[in-house]
């Protein structure tokens, strides 16, 4: 059995989970950076808890200058294992902002 498997699944779920819920807000506002910003904001909060010494191996942020969770950043409380973390808090900013379904917050992880 891998390190991550004291039930890291439930904690991502709760991350993605906070990243929706902050982003819900902007739904049908037009204001997809709003939107985005917001589910950022809540994924970077949310990760603060999770034990793991995780970096961000694939984000956003660097392509399009977006506010994103960057390339190399570090996140997690250092406390369990070294992880990578693929995170897109918000795929499908525009259906977020023109208030359409289907846009999701995704995230994965690998030691």
């Amino acid at each position: 059995m891998s390190k991550l498997d004291y039930n890291i699944a439930m904690e991502l779920v709760r991350v993605t989970e906070s990243a929706a819920l902050s982003a819900a807000a902007f739904i049908g506002t037009g204001d997809k950076n709003g939107g985005d910003k917001a589910a950022v904001d809540g994924m970077r909060e949310s990760l603060r808890y999770i034990d793991v010494h995780g970096t961000i191996i694939i984000g956003e942020g660097e392509k399009d200058d977006a506010p994103m969770l960057y390339n190399g950043e570090t996140v997690g409380n250092g406390n369990g294992p070294r992880v990578d973390i693929a995170v897109d808090p918000v795929e499908g900013t525009n259906l977020l902002a023109l208030g359409r379904p289907n846009a999701i917050a995704t995230i994965a992880a690998s030691d």
